[in-house]
């Protein structure tokens, strides 16, 4: 479960931002949108958050910053090459930012341990690292790592929470590569823990890495994932009453090289092709459509069907930017519901999405102040992230009106924009 992320000087996001999903002390809808962790430090976690912003403000630049840290941490000790460069980009509007490095950190809870990982980086290597972890109230140093410019190498300090060959680890770690990826790599049993939850446990969806019917058409090949699905999707108030796979044979071709004789030969091959059929009942009748017929909003939910039932089930994080996108307002709303049903959400998953949804506002039900984050620019186009809470709200107060008037923030104002006079 995460607990917070912090970022600073990427893209739009130049000073440190940071996304709590530790819950306040408001009791308002507590047993639906919290759960619980054990610990003293933050009894209480949120189910989800909800990002608003305007077009271009930043809001998706924080979850951009959430999945380059992710792909940092798996790729930098096998992907990434010696000498290789990043492609992460520092604010760019200022010279000082330019220069310094971009910085990131995560906390979270797995299995009633809290980690809290972090490591700094320029383009062309890491120049810093840290891993702190909270097994009791006070936290054990693991390890820290930090660039010496005059020695022109990097100064590891481990702590004895940390097993195994280090030093072993320490020297096979390149400038451009995490010491967590690269001792992960040598198996280090102690820090897989934290490796495997930037792997397993962090779902994140945007355009860079798109919904895919993969998972969901896998689902839907077996009996108990198929009955899900198709609840699932009743539960949407959509007329389908069954989804079923049909798989058949087609004639394709493979290219076949024989190395011995050097040659290349195109044969025919006959490949396995999926079609999904949908049937759909009302009180009128019934028809069965390919998905090609089904509305784009339908496509969408049906891509999101199975991911988010194996998220709900295993309790895990998902990111999703731009969760509204051909989905109705409606649709959105239950979905967010979903986590915050604790017989069904009993693992502890958490959502974090963006949207300029602000129905989702209007639903006094459906959100706690601490779980609604603006984005918005400054004058010197810098992305601020700012917690609802932090407003301080009435109790009946008109959220939607509120944010859409700018009370809040991270709504543009075309009037301005275009000379207009109010």
């Amino acid at each position: 479960m995460l607990l917070e992320f912090r970022i600073r000087n990427f893209r739009s996001l130049r000073d440190e931002q940071v996304l709590s999903l530790v819950a306040s002390k408001d009791k308002t809808l507590h047993d639906t949108n919290t759960l619980g962790t054990g610990l003293k430090a933050a009894p209480h976690l949120l189910r989800s958050a909800v990002v608003y912003g305007a077009n271009a403000g930043g809001k998706s630049n924080l979850i951009k910053a959430l999945q380059f840290m992710r792909g940092v941490v798996l790729e930098s000790g096998t992907v990434i090459q010696p000498g290789q460069t990043y492609a992460v980009q520092p604010f760019r509007l200022d010279d000082a930012s330019v220069g310094q490095p971009t910085e990131f950190e995560v906390t979270f809870l797995l299995d009633g341990v809290r980690y809290q990982y972090g490591f700094a980086m320029t383009p062309q290597r890491i120049v810093s690292e840290h891993l702190l972890v909270y097994k009791a109230f006070k936290p054990q140093r693991w390890f820290k790592r930090r660039f010496d410019a005059d020695s022109g190498g990097d100064v590891y300090e481990f702590g004895p929470g940390i097993k195994g060959a280090k030093h072993l680890w320490e020297g096979a770690t390149r400038p451009n590569a995490l010491f967590l990826s690269m001792a992960v790599q040598l198996n280090s049993e102690a820090l897989r823990p934290v490796f495997d939850w930037f792997v397993g446990h962090l779902i994140i969806i945007n355009e860079q890495t798109p919904l895919s019917l993969e998972f969901s058409m896998q689902m839907l090949k077996q009996a108990d994932g198929r009955r899900q699905i198709c609840e699932f999707m009743r539960a949407a108030d959509i007329s389908i009453a069954d989804i079923e796979v049909i798989t058949r044979k087609v004639p394709g071709q493979a290219v076949h090289v024989d190395l011995v004789a050097g040659k290349t030969e195109v044969r025919p091959e006959e490949r396995e092709e999926n079609q999904l059929h949908f049937s759909h009942v009302t009180a009128q009748g019934q028809a069965v459509f390919d998905v090609a017929d089904e509305s784009s909003g339908t496509r969408n939910l049906l891509f999101l069907a199975g991911p988010v039932l194996d998220i709900l089930h295993k309790g895990l994080t998902l990111v999703i930017d731009e969760l509204d996108t051909s989905l109705h307002p409606l649709l959105v709303r239950e979905l967010v519901r979903l986590f915050h049903q604790p017989d069904l959400n009993t693992g502890g998953a958490q959502l974090i999405f963006t949207t300029h949804d602000t129905a989702l506002l209007g639903a006094s039900d459906l959100f706690r102040r601490d779980q609604v984050w603006f984005v918005e620019k400054d004058a010197e186009q810098a992305s601020t992230l700012v917690a609802l809470a932090e407003f301080s709200p009435r109790k009946n107060e008109a959220l939607e009106r509120g944010y859409l008037q700018g009370r809040y923030g991270g709504v543009p104002f075309l009037g301005h924009v275009l000379g207009l006079k109010h």
